[in-house]
């Protein structure tokens, strides 16, 4: 690769796109980071290029030669293109690249560190009506023959759409969960959730009698140590069967099928604070360690009581 000196002791390759390529056969070689993000960055630093191209910046031809004003023009136009979530990706990408620079003394600085970005859009959480998850839980004892000998499915995905719903748990709380967690005489359940942090969470005594109907008809093993949610076999169920049983009983209740376990979390949250439970509470509930992650639920019950009224 043909190189030209900038600055004292400091070489670069001829030509943005020739540092470009050196910038991703890092990523590749070195970083050995995805292909889906090598592509992401690459496409970020063609989109910038080409901007500098445009308008009369055509004479930036170096790493070295591209500035702060040029970083916050691009990011003030660029923010008319993008969405913010697109445009933080891209900033990241060019971040990144003029850090490679940097770092080999190709420019002297980086022209895109600490440059402010517009906040990310904060999308509200999909969730179900009230009616609509009464809609879902009808759906297993639907979906199967009535023979008491395939009724192993139809409770056990009862089961657990009632602790997905009614615990407000993770899908990968669910899974986890033993004979063990289960405090029959509170209604409640120990749930290990991220960072392995225990919180206990009420399910209800209806979902208590689901899981022990369960437990005496079909369960092989119901020590303390034995996972509550199984297959066929005995074994512990996985997170993508959670998925798939979910998506078979929205499909059978014609509710949408984009739903996923989480969105059940999303519901009891929702469902929680319209009925009148405190912030604080629900936080509890969730096991969220901050309270502004609790919060998006307060802006979707808000939401709701705006479109009643406008439609009153």
């Amino acid at each position: 690769m043909d190189e030209a000196e900038v600055g004292e002791g400091a070489r670069i390759p001829e030509g943005l796109d020739s540092a470009k390529v050196a910038f991703l056969d890092y990523l590749t070689l070195e970083r050995r980071l995805s292909p889906n993000t090598r592509r992401n960055y690459a496409h970020a630093l063609s989109c910038f290029f080409l901007w500098l191209q445009r308008d009369g910046r055509g004479m930036v031809l170096e790493p070295t030669q591209v500035t702060r004003l040029h970083a916050r023009s691009y990011l003030i136009e660029a923010q008319a293109l993008y969405s913010r979530r697109t445009l933080r990706n891209h900033v990241s990408g060019l971040r990144s690249f003029f850090k490679f620079c940097q770092k080999r003394k190709w420019t002297e600085g980086n022209p895109f560190h600490n440059l402010t970005l517009p906040k990310p859009e904060k999308p509200l959480p999909k969730f179900l009506t009230e009616d609509q998850v009464v809609k879902l839980l009808a759906q297993p004892e639907s979906l199967e023959p009535k023979q008491e000998n395939h009724a192993f499915k139809p409770r056990r995905d009862l089961m657990i759409l009632e602790l997905l719903y009614s615990g407000g748990l993770r899908v990968s709380e669910l899974v986890g969960l033993d004979y063990g967690h289960l405090d029959s005489s509170r209604s409640a359940i120990r749930v290990l959730g991220k960072g392995r942090k225990e919180r206990i969470c009420p399910i209800g005594s209806k979902t208590v009698r689901t899981i022990h109907s369960f437990r005496d008809n079909f369960a092989k093993d119901a020590s303390l140590d034995s996972p509550i949610v199984i297959n066929h076999r005995g074994k512990r169920l996985s997170v993508r069967s959670v998925q798939a049983i979910l998506k078979k009983s929205l499909r059978s209740a014609e509710l949408p099928e984009d739903l996923t376990p989480h969105k059940l979390r999303h519901s009891f949250a929702t469902h929680m604070l319209d009925n009148g439970a405190d912030l604080r509470a629900v936080q509890e509930l969730l096991g969220h360690s901050s309270l502004s992650t609790t919060q998006v639920y307060t802006h979707v019950s808000v939401s709701r009581l705006k479109k009643a009224h406008q439609l009153a």
